[in-house]
Order: C-alpha cells, then sequence, then structure tokens
C-alpha cells in the first residue's frame, strides 16, 4: 500500500517537450525511492506525461499561453505582450497549488520552469538551466524576474555539472548569488545501449508552434533528397501513433520512452533543434548531432554556438538548411567520449524528508 505521507507533486512547463520529458527520470526515480509522484502541467506536455504514466494521478494546471511568432525578431515583443496573461496564470496556479497541498497531502513539490508551483509549507525546488535568460539587451531584466521567482523556493536543481567541464555555460553559472543551487548532473530519460545501426539519420522536432511546422515543413522538403535510411519523429502527441513509409523516410508522429531511446541507439546522426533537453539526450548518448536553433531562441542559439566552439556539432538558421550540410557532422567529434556522473537521487529527495 502506497504511504499517503509520501506525495510528492511534478509539474513541468509547457513549453515544447523538453521539460517534460526531463522530468520523466524524476518520476521514475520518485517511485523507486518509495515516493507517489504526482503529475501537473497542461496541454501537450501534460498528454506526453500521461502517457508515460498512466497510473499515475495527473492534474491540471493553468495555462501560461505562450505563443511563438513566425519571425524572430517579433518572439520577445510578442513574449512581452503576452507577460500579463502569463503574470495571471502564475497567480493562478500558485492559488491552485495552495489547495492542492492539503487536498492531496503533500509532502514535497518539484517545478521545472512553473514559477507559482510553490508552498511555503513544504519543501518546494525548481528545475531550471537558466539561472541568466539570456534576451538581447534585456539580459539583465529577463534575469533578474526570473531569479526574483526562483527565491521563492526551498531550493534550486540545475541539471548540469558545477566544475569547467559543462553543458549550459554562462546560463546555468553564476557567481556572488544567495540562491540555495545543486548542481545535479546530466538529466535525461535515455541510457546507451550498443545496438546495430539501422538509420543514418534521425529527425527529431520539438517545440512551440508555429515554429514545429515551420522546421517540419523545411525537412521534408529537403528530405527528398536524401538516399540513406532515415527515420523522422515529428514532435506532435496525438491519441494514437502514426506511421508512415516514404521511401527511404519513416515518419511517426511521436515515439514514448522505450521506443525512442532505442532509435537513438540505433541512429548515426541526430538533426533537431538546440534546445537543453535534447543536447544532454545526445551527450548522454554519445551521439553526433546538428542542430538548428528556433529563430528569436537566444538560448538555443548561444548553446549551438557553444557546441561548435568546442568540436561538438555544427549548426545553422532554419532558413539556410539544406541536407548537404549534414556532411560537416563528420568534421566534429559529437559527444562520443563525454562521461557524465551518475545523479545521486536519495540525496537529492533527502530535502522532502526534512519537515
Amino acid at each position: 500500500m502506497k504511504n499517503p505521507f509520501k506525495n510528492i507533486l511534478i509539474a513541468p512547463l509547457n513549453w515544447g517537450l523538453g521539460h517534460a520529458t526531463r522530468c520523466i527520470p524524476i518520476i521514475k526515480e520518485l517511485e523507486k525511492n518509495g515516493w507517489n509522484p504526482i503529475i501537473a502541467s497542461d496541454g501537450a506536455a501534460l498528454s506526453l506525461l500521461k502517457k508515460e504514466f498512466p497510473h499515475l494521478l495527473a492534474l491540471e494546471l493553468p495555462s501560461y499561453n505562450i505563443e511563438y511568432s513566425e519571425k524572430a525578431r517579433n518572439l520577445k515583443w510578442k513574449l512581452l505582450k503576452n507577460s500579463p496573461k502569463t503574470m495571471m496564470a502564475v497567480w493562478n496556479e500558485k492559488k491552485t497549488v495552495s489547495n492542492w497541498v492539503s487536498k492531496y497531502n503533500l509532502c514535497g513539490i518539484i517545478s521545472d520552469n512553473r514559477m507559482g508551483v510553490y508552498s511555503k509549507k513544504i519543501p518546494s525546488v525548481y528545475i531550471t538551466h537558466q539561472l541568466t535568460v539570456l534576451s538581447g539587451k534585456t539580459t539583465w531584466l529577463t534575469t533578474a524576474i526570473h531569479r526574483f521567482f526562483i527565491e521563492n523556493f526551498t531550493e534550486c536543481w540545475i541539471p548540469d555539472m558545477k566544475d569547467s567541464v559543462n553543458l549550459t555555460g554562462i546560463l546555468g553559472h553564476i557567481k556572488n548569488t544567495t540562491l540555495k543551487l545543486q548542481y545535479i548532473g546530466i538529466l535525461s530519460r535515455f541510457e546507451k545501449q550498443n545496438l546495430p545501426k539501422k538509420y543514418d539519420l534521425m529527425v527529431v522536432l520539438s517545440g512551440p508552434e508555429p515554429q514545429r511546422t515551420m522546421l517540419e515543413e523545411k525537412l521534408i522538403n529537403e528530405l527528398q533528397h536524401y538516399k540513406s535510411n532515415a527515420i523522422f519523429i515529428k514532435g506532435k502527441v496525438e491519441m494514437e501513433q502514426k506511421i508512415e513509409v516514404v521511401n527511404n523516410i519513416t515518419y511517426y508522429n511521436f515515439m514514448q520512452t522505450e521506443q525512442l531511446e532505442r532509435t537513438f541507439n540505433e541512429s548515426e546522426i541526430v538533426l533537431c533543434r538546440s534546445g537543453y533537453t535534447s543536447i544532454m539526450d545526445i551527450a548522454k548518448l554519445n551521439k553526433k548531432a546538428f542542430f538548428i536553433p528556433t529563430s528569436g531562441q537566444y538560448e538555443q542559439k548561444y548553446l549551438a554556438k557553444r557546441n561548435k566552439k568546442f568540436g561538438f556539432s555544427p549548426y545553422c538558421k532554419l532558413n539556410n538548411f539544406t541536407i548537404g550540410k549534414l556532411e560537416e557532422v563528420n568534421l566534429y567529434k559529437g559527444f562520443q567520449n563525454v562521461q557524465f556522473p551518475n545523479i545521486n537521487w536519495q540525496a537529492l529527495f533527502s530535502i522532502f524528508e526534512k519537515q
């Protein structure tokens, strides 16, 4: 019988699928260590986690109503324009979570970038890799706002290493802070397997609309000129899995963790966005990759540039991509010799014992 005094709420932001997918290993480890995870999110993120964990209680939180623009130069201003809606959602989720603490007898909270999902009554953890939020000339402002919200949490977990060998650079490393930071290591739901190669190229799409669809359309058009075996995962979480084979390319609307892990291990090169969760997955699996940063996302452009600088992987803008650019991957070392320490889950979860 489950212990009713070990309920942990885990709530990822619904912005693409990265926040939700990197919570999957946390949910699994909570269960392994005797805790009872309760899932909370909205939209595609909630749908994905409900498919992964149909046996767990799943709750819906107010949407942040994050809207993307087609043009990069309009993104920052669109996000600023929508900020009152976002702040209202943060306020509403804070009230919702306050009720849930007693209703579901919560003894802890883990929030992945949901700024209102915390309680002063129980240990509340915030997960982020962006202690510095890049936004061009307004970086100082977006960073200050983010850190203001992080201060409300008992502890902040950064999915990276603290030392000089790390994946986030200036995003996840700051000096002279009062924030209670814990560098927990690389957070990925996948494990490396030695499987025979099945695909020369694996395309994995993610991110909010309309940018995801723009990337899908561009890559489908370019892959008409690709002669080797490829698998294309569109990142569209729908009721049923759909498979379509066109010549040498196999298309999926989505895959769940076990199938996706196997496909990663069977693929030689990965083509995807330079979102941080994708980078962690590729690094954990020691793969080679080509990145296409989301237009207007300073964070993804920074990470793509940083990986190129250190010789890990090439990148380019969406409009500049052609299938021939994949040949550049052979000039980079990839993440094939990068090793990461295991996460000490028992030590991390001990924060919830301190009530």
